[in-house]
């Protein structure tokens, strides 16, 4: 893990499997994780937050 970021944009900018790993979430999922952008500040609070929104799914 690269550490801490100021948010998702700068999470998706700085960290290149981040981004990659956004860009392949379901475009409901990136809606949500882009409206609370700023909650968003590591890869794997990125990931867990994806997680939780698409285990609803099943």
């Amino acid at each position: 893990m690269k550490g801490k970021y100021n948010g998702l944009y700068e999470l998706i900018e700085e960290d290149s499997e981040a981004g990659e790993y956004f860009d392949t979430l379901p475009e409901y999922v990136q809606e949500s994780i882009s409206a609370r952008e700023e909650n968003i500040n590591s890869f794997a609070s990125l990931r867990d937050y994806a997680e939780n929104l698409m285990r609803d799914d099943e």
